[in-house]
C-alpha cells in the first residue's frame, strides 16, 4: 500500500521540535510507508490526554498509509525509566506488566488504527530477553559514560547528592537500541524523552542505518494548571475516563490553560481557538462558555458528538439553575466518622494525599457547608449530600455495603 501525501503543517499546533524537518520531509519522499515506533513502559495502565497528544498525532501518519509500531517495553519495564524521578523507580513483576499490558492496548485503542496494515506489536524482550552478556557488552561499548551522565535528572542527582544506579544509566541506551531493532524511522514523544529517542539516533548510526526523526510534542500543565498531568497528583484527565467526568474535569481547569487545552488537546479549527483567546483577553467572551466549547469538542472526539451535546446540556441544567442533578450515585457511610473516611468511600481510586488537597482547597461540602479541615469528625444522616469539587455529588447513605452506582462526574 503506497502512503499518500501528508500535510506537515498540520501537525505544528501540538510540535514542540524536530530532529529533523529536512530529514522527515525526505523518509517521506521515499514513498513507502514510515515505520513509527511508539514505545512504552507499562509501569502504570492509565493513559491521559497528555499521552494522547502523541497518539493523534500517530493516527494521522496512519490515516495516510504509515505504520504504528506499537513497542510494549516488557523487559524494560522492569528496570524502570528514570526519566523525570529525582529517585529510583520500584521494579516491576512480570506479572503486573502483564495485567497493565491489556489495559494499554484498550485505551490505545480509542486513537489507533488497529488494522494490521497500519499496526503492529511488538515486545523488547524479543530481543532483550534471550540476549547473550557478550552482545549486550557490545552494544554498551557503542556509547560512553559522558554522553549517558549529560542527562538533565542525573545531573540533578548528582547536584543533589543522590544515588544513581547502573540499570537506570543503562536504560537510554536500551531504549535507543530499540529503535534499531524496529528499523523505526520517526518516533513521536513528549519532550522528556527526548534524550532517550536522541539515543536511539546514535544506536542506528552506529549500526549503519538511517537515524530515525525524532519529533517531539508539547506538554501542557494538568488540571490544576501547575505540574504536568500525573495520576499520584491527581490532575490528569484519563482516557477511560466517562464522558462525564472527561467534562466535568474539564470546566474545573484553570482559565489560562484553556487555549492551550483547546490547541493541543481538541481538533477545534485554529482559526476559532485564536478568535476564542482574543475574545477572552477583551471580555467578549465569558472564560465559562469557551471551557464548555473546549470540554465539548474534547467529549466529541474521543465519544461522539451525540455523548458531547448530553453532556453539555446535563453540566448546563445542573449549573445554570445550581440544582443537585436527579442522577447523582448513593454511598453507603459511616453514620459517624472522619472527614478522609468518608472521602475515601466516595473516591476509592483517590490518594489520601490528593483527599487532603481537594479539603485545603475548599473543594469539599457536605449538605453546602464547606469542610475546613481533614480532621474534622462528621455524623451523616441518610440523604446528606457531599459536593466535591465542582461537578461531584454524592447522596450519602448508612451502612456498610459499597456503592454500586456507575462512577459519578469528577472534578
Amino acid at each position: 500500500m503506497m502512503p499518500t501525501p501528508i500535510d506537515l503543517s498540520n501537525l505544528a499546533r501540538t510540535t514542540d521540535e524536530i530532529y529533523s524537518l529536512d530529514e522527515l520531509r525526505a523518509r517521506l519522499a521515499l514513498n513507502r510507508p514510515l515505520r513509527i515506533k511508539y514505545g512504552v513502559d507499562v509501569t502504570a495502565p492509565d493513559l491521559h490526554l497528555g499521552h494522547a497528544v502523541n497518539v493523534w498525532m500517530m493516527r494521522r501518519f496512519q490515516e495516510h498509509g504509515h505504520k504504528v509500531v506499537f513497542l510494549i517495553g516488557d523487559f524494560t519495564t522492569r528496570i524502570g525509566d528514570p526519566t523525570g524521578r529525582s529517585l529510583t523507580r520500584r521494579l516491576v513483576a512480570p506479572e503486573e506488566i502483564e495485567r497493565n499490558l491489556d489495559r494499554f492496548l484498550a485505551q490505545v485503542g480509542l486513537v489507533l488504527l488497529t488494522d494490521p496494515s497500519v499496526f503492529e506489536v511488538r515486545r523488547n524482550s524479543e530481543w532483550f530477553g534471550t540476549m547473550e552478556l557478550g552482545d549486550f557488552l557490545a552494544i554498551a561499548s557503542l556509547v560512553t559514560h559522558s554522553q549517558l551522565i549529560k542527562r538533565d535528572m542525573f545531573q540533578k542527582r548528582i547536584q543533589d547528592q543522590a544515588e544513581i544506579y547502573i540499570h537506570e544509566m543503562l536504560y537510554p541506551l536500551l531504549q535507543g537500541y530499540d529503535s534499531y531493532m524496529l528499523d523505526s524511522d520517526l518516533t513521536i514523544v513528549g519532550s522528556d524523552q527526548l534524550f532517550n529517542e536522541l539515543m536511539g539516533r546514535i544506536m542506528q548510526e552506529k549500526h549503519r542505518r538511517p537515524p530515525q526523526v525524532v519529533l517531539t510534542t508539547r506538554i501542557t500543565p494538568g488540571t490544576d494548571g501547575r505540574e504536568k498531568q500525573s495520576k499520584s497528583l491527581g490532575n490528569y484527565i484519563a482516557l477511560a475516563d466517562p464522558p462525564r467526568e472527561k467534562f466535568g474535569k474539564l470546566m474545573s481547569i484553570p482559565d489560562s490553560l484553556i487555549v492551550p487545552y483547546l490547541e493541543v488537546y481538541s481538533d477545534v479549527p485554529m482559526a476559532e481557538v485564536d478568535g476564542i483567546g482574543r475574545a477572552m483577553a477583551c471580555g467578549q467572551l465569558h472564560p465559562m462558555v469557551a471551557k464548555k466549547r473546549l470540554a465539548t469538542a474534547v467529549v466529541a472526539r474521543y465519544h461522539g458528538e451525540e455523548e458531547a451535546s448530553r453532556e453539555e446540556a446535563w453540566f448546563t441544567a445542573a449549573f445554570s439553575v445550581r440544582d443537585i442533578p436527579d442522577d447523582i450515585p448513593q454511598v453507603r457511610v459511616q453514620g459517624y466518622g472522619g472527614v478522609l473516611d468518608l472521602l475515601s468511600a466516595c473516591l476509592p481510586d483517590h490518594s489520601k494525599a490528593a483527599l487532603k488537597r481537594l479539603v485545603d482547597q475548599g473543594g469539599v461540602r457536605l449538605n453546602q457547608r464547606k469542610i475546613v479541615s481533614i480532621s474534622d469528625r462528621l455524623e451523616v444522616i441518610d440523604g446528606d449530600t457531599l459536593k466535591v469539587g465542582k461537578t461531584r455529588w454524592f447522596k450519602l447513605v448508612k451502612g456498610q455495603e459499597e456503592c454500586s452506582a456507575p462512577v459519578p462526574p469528577s472534578l
